[in-house]
Parts: structure tokens; sequence; C-alpha cells
């Protein structure tokens, strides 16, 4: 099993919403992250706007053109992307860039 973290950057000014968002995510995408092997996935968000991802996964590539490949995930990215800082691929899904694990206390 894969840990994965990520960073990204929400709008200071959207937080909240994005907060109020999250503690509705659509049961259709709830089960689409399950599906497709999105274990133990965890949003951390600090007041400035740092967004700490967390997941675990067999295969994190898998587990992302799994996610790329439903239909429910294009629309939550199309409503999720105003809420970020400079997405250099227009949706959060497209901007993961996974953290290199430096240590590991089991």
């Amino acid at each position: 099993m894969r840990r994965v973290c990520f960073l990204l950057r929400v709008k200071p000014d959207r937080l909240e919403e994005y907060r109020e968002r999250h503690r509705h995510v659509w049961p259709e995408m709830r089960q689409a992250l399950r599906e497709t092997g999105w274990g133990n996935y965890t949003l951390f968000l600090k007041d400035d706007g740092l967004l700490v991802g967390y997941l675990e996964t067999d295969d994190f590539d898998q587990a992302l053109a799994g996610m790329a490949a439903r239909d429910v995930n294009a629309r939550w990215q199309a409503e999720m992307a105003e809420f970020f800082v400079e997405l250099d691929s227009g949706a959060a899904d497209g901007d993961i860039r996974p953290l290199d694990e430096v240590f590991h206390l089991d």
C-alpha cells in the first residue's frame, strides 16, 4: 500500500465555502473515490489556504486515471476549480504532485 501526500492552495477568501462544500461531498463522488482506490483519503486545511491531502492506494496512477474516467469527478472538479490558487491543469486532481516520503513510524 502506498501512502500519498500532496499540497494545494485554496484561495484565502474561499476557505469557509470550501469547508462547507466538503461537509456535503456528493454520495456518488464518495463512491467513485472508494471504487477507484482512494483509501483513507483525507484533506487538511490551514487558515492561510494550505491544503494537505493524504491517501493510501495500491496504485496511485491507476487511482488518478480511474477518477479521471468518472463523469462525477469531471463535474466535481469543474465546480471546485474556482477555489484553488494557480492550477496549472485547470483541475485540482490534475495538479496533484506527491511529496517524497522521508519517514514513517510503523
